[in-house]
């Protein structure tokens, strides 16, 4: 549920991960409003991410939402935003709030951007992934990290799946085990600088700071 409204069920509960992309569209207004009206928990973890970017670099946002409050940041701090989600209405206000930066529709299951960017971000949105296409999503982190480039994502603290609500529909999560993120990181080339599971200063998300270092793993 990109960390905004009600948890209903707990890790460990199945539920429709391929609905996810018509719930955004249906309900991405509603979302973006109830984002807007929350707190920027993620401001500390941003900060660290920001830390390790060049100067003037380029950022690829996916699953960015509406473009705020991350993108927003991001642009006001002197960097190049590229977004990607499948919620037109979201991107409709992503483009109408930072005309400047590129937003596209696409699912982040196919990324296939044909460019490399100095850092990466898939902040309450990769988790909405069955576990199988999180375990694909690695190879094209990669694919489009410059040589250094740090990568923030939130994920479950355990492997399990979970239900949320967004507007009274369900809304699904999934996460793999903390050990098997750290080896498709290794595999795909990303050494993890931190990780916090139930990060109580951040909503209580599991959060993974990496940065590419192009030595990827056996296999």
């Amino acid at each position: 549920m990109r960390g905004i409204g009600p948890v209903c069920g707990r890790w460990g509960v199945g539920g429709p991960a391929d609905a996810i992309i018509g719930l955004y569209r249906r309900h991405g207004l509603a979302w973006a409003a109830d984002r807007a009206a929350g707190p920027f928990v993620e401001a500390a973890w941003l900060a660290r991410f920001v830390a390790l970017l060049r100067p003037g670099g380029s950022v690829l946002d996916i699953g960015c939402g509406a473009g705020a409050p991350i993108g927003v940041m991001l642009t006001a701090a002197g960097f190049a935003v590229t977004g990607i989600d499948t919620s037109a209405p979201l991107l409709a206000l992503a483009r109408a709030r930072l005309p400047a930066a590129t937003w596209i529709e696409a699912d982040m299951r196919e990324l296939a951007l044909g460019r490399r960017f100095d850092g990466l971000i898939a902040w309450d949105s990769f988790f909405h992934l069955a576990q199988h296409d999180q375990r694909t999503m690695f190879a094209r982190f990669s694919a489009h990290a410059q040589l250094s480039a740090p990568l923030i994502f939130t994920s479950g603290p355990a492997h399990g799946e979970a239900i949320g609500c967004l507007r009274g529909e369900p809304l699904f999560h999934a996460s793999l085990d903390p050990e098997e993120y750290r080896a498709l990181l290794a595999d795909a080339g990303f050494e993890v600088l931190a990780h916090t599971a139930n990060d109580a200063g951040c909503g209580g998300r599991s959060v993974w700071l990496a940065r590419h270092s192009g030595e990827t793993g056996p296999g």
